[in-house]
This record gives C-alpha cells, sequence and structure tokens, in this order.
C-alpha cells in the first residue's frame, strides 16, 4: 500500500510520526520505504540518524530523479547507515527500512508529464517491493501533491493500493487548515478531480491523524490545578466540534498521536529502549504509533469510519 502523507501547515509531525510509522511498521516485519517528497525541507535523515544525509542529498535523490537526470534515486537501507546505535542492533524478523531521500536545497518545481511518469514508474516498483510505501509530501498545496495526484489518476496505477493521511495538531487554526487542504478550492479533492480522479472515492480514500495531543486526563497532567484540568476540558469539546464541522471528526480519523516531551524537543524515532529503559519517551506514545501502524495497512480499520 501507499501511503500519502500530507498537511496543510508545517510543524504538524507529519514527517516525523510517517518516519515513526514506517519504523514500528519494519519492526512488525514488514518491509518499510519511507520516500521523502517534502521538496523544500527534504529532513527525514536526520529522523532516521543518517548523518550524509540529513537534509537530502548530492545529485542522486528524488528531484535529480524526477527531473530526468538519473534513472533511479538513490535507496538507503537504513538499520544499516543510521549513526544511531539502538537502530543499528537490527532485531531478528524485522522487515527492511529504506529511505529514498530528496535532494539538498532542491526545492519545488512544477509538474510536468515527464515528471509524472517517472513518478508512475517509481511508484509501481516500490509497490512491487514493499508492504508499505509511505510519501512525505511537501505541505499545503504544493507541486508535489499535484504530481502525485496526476500519477495515481493514470490507468496504469489502477491496480496500486494508494490512500492519503492527512496530519494536523489538535488546534483551531490546525483543524480548519486540513479541512481546507482536503475541501477547500484546489484542495486535494479539487485538484483530484482536475485530473481524472472520481472524488468520491478519493474522499473515502483521505483520513487524518491528529498529533502533539494533550489528555488532560493522562498522568502527565497530574501537576495542573483543577481549574486549568476544567478549561481544558472545555478547549477540547469546542475542538471536537470544529473538527465535526470542517469534516475532520472521528468520523474520518485514523489515529491520535499524545504530545511527547521527546517529540517536542527532537524529532526522532521512539524505540522501545526510549520508554522502558531511558524512560524519556512515553508509552503511551509509543503504543499510539504501534496502533497506527497496524491500522494503517487494514483495509478494515479505513472502511469502518
Amino acid at each position: 500500500m501507499i501511503i500519502f502523507a500530507t498537511s496543510d501547515k508545517g510543524g504538524t509531525g507529519r514527517s516525523v510520526t510517517g518516519s515513526n510509522l514506517a519504523y514500528r511498521q519494519a519492526l512488525q516485519g514488514k518491509d518499510a520505504c519511507y520516500v521523502d517528497f517534502d521538496f523544500g525541507s527534504p529532513t527525514a535523515g536526520a529522523i532516521f540518524d543518517l548523518g550524509e544525509v540529513q537534509a537530502g542529498t548530492d545529485g542522486d535523490g528524488l528531484h535529480t530523479y524526477l527531473e530526468g537526470n538519473i534513472a533511479q534515486p538513490r535507496m538507503i537501507n537504513v538499520w544499516a547507515e543510521t549513526q544511531r546505535e539502538a537502530l543499528r542492533n537490527r532485531p531478528a524478523g524485522v522487515g527492511r527500512l529504506t529511505l529514498v531521500p530528496g535532494d539538498r536545497g532542491g526545492g519545488e518545481f512544477p509538474s510536468s508529464p515527464p515528471a509524472v511518469q517517472r513518478c508512475i514508474e517509481l511508484l509501481v516498483s516500490l509497490d512491487e517491493q514493499y508492504d508499505l510505501i509511505l510519501v512525505d509530501l511537501s505541505a499545503g498545496r504544493s507541486y508535489a501533491t499535484e504530481i502525485v495526484l496526476e500519477a495515481t489518476a493514470h490507468p496504469s496505477m489502477a491496480g496500486v493500493e494508494a490512500r492519503w493521511v492527512v496530519f494536523h495538531r489538535w488546534t483551531r487554526q490546525h483543524i480548519v487548515a486540513a479541512g481546507g487542504l482536503v475541501h477547500g478550492t484546489k484542495g486535494i479533492l479539487d485538484t483530484g478531480e482536475l485530473h481524472g480522479h472520481d472524488r468520491g472515492i478519493l474522499q473515502e480514500k483521505i483520513r487524518f491523524v491528529r498529533t502533539a495531543v494533550l489528555d488532560p486526563s493522562a498522568s502527565e497532567q497530574a501537576g495542573l490545578r483543577p481549574e486549568q484540568l476544567a478549561w481544558l476540558d472545555v478547549c477540547n469539546r469546542r475542538l471536537q466540534d470544529l473538527a465535526a464541522q470542517n469534516r475532520v471528526g472521528r468520523v474520518h480519523l485514523l489515529g491520535v498521536i499524545p504530545l511527547d516531551p521527546v517529540l517536542q524537543w527532537q524529532e526522532q524515532l521512539l524505540t522501545n529502549d526510549d520508554v522502558w529503559l531511558h524512560r524519556t519517551a512515553n508509552e503511551r506514545t509509543v503504543n499510539a504509533l504501534e496502533d497506527l501502524a497496524k491500522r494503517i495497512l487494514d483495509i478494515d480499520s479505513w472502511e469502518g469510519l
């Protein structure tokens, strides 16, 4: 399955959550590939602790490939090339974990028929090799989004299962922005329909993931005063109403990732050691990522929403 990960704003946790989902898929024995289509900021290499490509690669990444200057983009075996010791000690039975990086300083570029064709060829090839391909798109109404919408509307991709996950933080601004990215003028549905998608079918393939969600009832909030907890509860109910109005509510929700101190300070993969050995990350966050990694490949989880 191909998952296109997008958001209307930066800072939603799209890249770090997507990277953790690919990592969790590999831990579950699936072959996972993370494709960095964030043309303006291809920084997935930093999340995977790949020192050489923290801000993209030079001359052999996705930008260079889509522009037709190389036959294939670079493919990085994260287990073998990461600088993080906890990842290099690859557990037995795990699946492949691969990064296809973007180019350093590549920037946005408009869609073109040759770029769309190369995109199709890449996605079809990866779909034959991996259980999960997570494509991290540039935020907002980007050229990257237009390219993949054109590609997935092509008849040669009819047999490829492709779905969309829109990430947003649990705030008023992000809820409105996420709804607008999908349903608004020149949003995903408008652009997809323009390039040949059936609007209703495409809409059913789009779900939302809330990130950095603060739970007033969680043990980490034990230091808050009763008045603060009551205020947070009122805010949460208002956000739920706003989400429903913007068609970002529970009916279209695939998962919720709790606020975690580690991810607030540093974008990284959360390992089990971070929870139970170092005790820096929260168990609730890792459990939420593990659950979402299972749900994201389960068609019934999507159809039941």
